[in-house]
């Protein structure tokens, strides 16, 4: 098996609209597409990443209380996206703007967490900050 790259990846919300606002506004991803489902209910949200895409899926279930930053639970832990080292500070000035607190840090990336609590990780590796 060849794999040339990740095509997407799909992240199950409650509530849609906080969601896409948090990847779009502060995190400056664009929205790809949208579709809505046979209600005509919007459903999913796509917003880009270079080479793939971010899928925010509706659901109806309550959101489980986000896990310690660091546990042992089996699963998922992070969506890590690329920034560029020299840009580290000025992240973290428009996360606080934005008001999102970085959770926890290394010396080469910042951890967040969306609207839902779910790990969002900003990060330069290998690159050393500025």
């Amino acid at each position: 098996m060849k794999l040339e790259g990740v095509h997407h990846v799909a992240l199950q919300v409650r509530a849609l609209g906080p969601m896409v606002a948090f990847y779009r506004e502060v995190l400056g991803l664009s929205v790809v597409a949208e579709h809505s489902g046979a209600d005509g209910k919007l459903r999913s949200v796509w917003l880009g990443l270079p080479g793939a895409f971010l899928a925010l899926e509706t659901v109806r279930a309550e959101a489980p209380a986000p896990a310690p930053f660091r546990n042992e639970a089996p699963g998922w832990f992070l969506l890590a996206l690329r920034i560029a080292a020299g840009d580290r500070e000025r992240v973290r000035a428009e996360l606080s703007r934005a008001g999102v607190q970085v959770e926890h840090e290394t010396r080469w990336t910042l951890y967040v967490r969306d609207p839902e609590g779910n790990r969002v990780a900003l990060s330069h590796h290998p690159q050393p900050a500025d």
